[in-house]
């Protein structure tokens, strides 16, 4: 019995009931959708998750990487260098250099996806803290604000919405490449259209890369919403 001449189920296996060549060969069948609505959910769940596990962990490397560059300025070139070659390295190739040391894990994903956002993050944080005001670091060192202090009270909160918007642009990116993770059997929405295409069944296919762009579209407008409500002044100013 031909996988295209057969429905497929929630786990992606080709069950008894015949389906009809033309609902394998249309770009989106509702009946799947219907029939499968804990199976898209549990791979949204996932999705999110490593995009989560990967930004977060993005964060707290460029963040104080950023904030050393900041003082010592030889650490900045070096630190965008090895940002770029490990933005230029295929994921694919990656996650197969790491499997043999971490298997099939959520590691061995999220390892490739956090080492992404390094060079996207760096350099935002990094723009954001030297686009702070001289003058706004004066005061704050007249006001006997210690160095600690003023990055904290001071630098930080001037510079978060160039910070937020390093963010958004590493959460999509992400977002977008999590489905090559399917490979190994942990990429969200990849999962589906992974199944899509082994099964040959378009719907999975498409429900898979709709959902990838609808999640990167509201995270990127959630993201921007936050960073209007942390950053009430930015509304005053352009006002």
């Amino acid at each position: 019995m031909s996988p295209r001449s057969c429905p497929v189920d929630r786990r992606g296996r080709v069950s008894s009931l015949h389906l009809a060549t033309d609902i394998n060969d249309r770009w989106f069948w509702w009946p799947y959708v219907d029939r499968n609505t804990d199976l898209i959910w549990e791979k949204f769940t996932e999705h999110a998750q490593l995009t989560l596990l990967a930004v977060g962990i993005g964060i707290l490397i460029a963040l104080p990487l950023s904030l050393l560059a900041t003082r010592f300025r030889w650490l900045y070139p070096t630190s965008i260098a090895v940002g770029a070659v490990l933005y230029t390295i295929p994921s694919i190739a990656l996650i197969a250099f790491l499997i043999p040391i971490t298997g099939l894990s959520t590691t061995t994903v999220v390892i490739p996806l956090a080492s992404y956002t390094i060079l996207i993050l760096v350099r935002n944080f990094v723009t954001g803290l030297d686009g702070v005001s001289p003058e706004v670091k004066e005061a704050a060192r007249g006001m006997g604000y210690p160095p600690l202090r003023q990055t904290v009270r001071v630098e930080l909160p001037l510079a978060l919405p160039v910070f937020f918007a390093g963010i958004r642009i590493a959460t999509v990116t992400i977002i977008g490449l999590v489905p090559i993770a399917a490979i190994i059997g942990k990429g969200g929405f990849g999962a589906l259209m992974n199944a899509g295409f082994q099964r040959g069944f378009r719907t999975p296919i498409t429900v898979g890369i709709v959902l990838t762009v609808a999640f990167a579209v509201t995270a990127d407008l959630v993201i921007l919403l936050i960073q209007r409500l942390v950053t009430p002044w930015t509304r005053r100013e352009a006002t």
